[in-house]
């Protein structure tokens, strides 16, 4: 594992929170526009707004807090597969960044294009998802707080040692 100086470490520290908490806010954001259109609020002036705020903000800052992620795990103690917490938010990450890009941002484009004439369960959906990708980013956060389960175990036997 390569070792980086303590002040490379805390900047991609840093940086890491600093996408984190930018895609928390973003995600939050689309959240509340969401419930705005189910409250009654214009769906062709609020999709379009959607649409903007998933693929110039929210998309790429997915990407961006997973690739510090794994940077910042690979080049620090922590390590990417060495301990339960880091491999759970790896998985979490993973998978949200892939409904970001392949399912979310489709559908906020497509949310965008057609306004008013998007169907009830289509809006609904533009509401779950922000929600529960909200609580999926604050499990991943508590799990960063409390570090829970600690090391996994290493593999025993003669290539162990």
């Amino acid at each position: 594992m390569p070792r980086i100086r303590p002040a490379t470490r805390k900047a991609l520290l840093t940086l890491h929170l600093v996408t984190s908490l930018g895609w928390l806010g973003a995600d939050l954001v689309l959240l509340t526009l969401g419930i705005a259109v189910q409250r009654g609020a214009d769906p062709g002036v609020v999709y379009p707004v959607m649409t903007l705020v998933g693929t110039v903000l929210f998309a790429p800052l997915s990407v961006l807090v997973w690739l510090i992620g794994v940077a910042s795990s690979l080049l620090t103690p922590w390590g990417l597969l060495r301990y339960r917490w880091v491999l759970v938010k790896l998985v979490l990450t993973t998978v949200m960044v892939g409904l970001v890009l392949f399912l979310l941002t489709p559908n906020l484009r497509h949310a965008g294009a057609v306004g008013a004439a998007l169907p009830a369960r289509d809006r609904a959906d533009l509401v779950i998802a922000p929600a529960v990708s909200t609580s999926l980013m604050i499990i991943a956060t508590v799990l960063s707080t409390y570090k829970p389960w600690g090391r996994r175990a290493r593999p025993r036997g003669p290539a162990a040692a």
